[in-house]
């Protein structure tokens, strides 16, 4: 049989990304720059919190804040801090039952404190672990409240 030849395709590879600078970018410690831009929304939602003036974003960002937290204490990564996103949590909670009662959002004194505690042991953890490794954390903390783990607590 002449003629029965397979037919050939050529792939074509397109380079989208550069895999060594991928790679070199995953294995540093997160940018200044990317983590100041961070710094900068977190500490705006503590002043507006300690102020009263606080929304349901600001309050986002600071649950989000402390369950990153949580949960890379929780992988071995700053375990100390534990107690503390503890107390930040029941303060958040407070907060947001005091939010629907009166319409201030707002926390109490032992709650701020809290979370600048969380806040200062969170910059810690972040600026001393590879990016990779923060990304995961996030994905894992993600992917923890959306399952509904036993741990996740959830205001009604």
């Amino acid at each position: 049989m002449v003629g029965t030849m397979k037919k050939q395709t050529k792939r074509q590879h397109w380079k989208l990304i550069d895999p060594l600078r991928h790679a070199l970018l995953g294995a540093a410690i997160t940018e200044s720059k990317v983590l100041d831009k961070l710094r900068i929304r977190e500490l705006a939602a503590i002043e507006a919190m300690s102020k009263g003036n606080g929304t349901t974003v600001e309050w986002q960002e600071l649950a989000d804040l402390m369950n990153i937290c949580e949960v890379m204490g929780s992988n071995g990564i700053g375990a100390e801090a534990l107690p503390h996103c503890q107390q930040a949590q029941e303060a958040l909670t407070e907060a947001a039952k005091r939010f629907e009662k009166t319409g201030r959002m707002g926390l109490s004194g032992s709650g701020l404190n809290a979370i600048r505690e969380v806040y200062e042991y969170h910059d810690l953890q972040r600026s001393s672990i590879p990016r990779s490794v923060y990304e995961q954390m996030i994905v894992k903390t993600r992917n923890r409240i959306k399952s509904k783990a036993k741990e996740v607590v959830e205001i009604k």
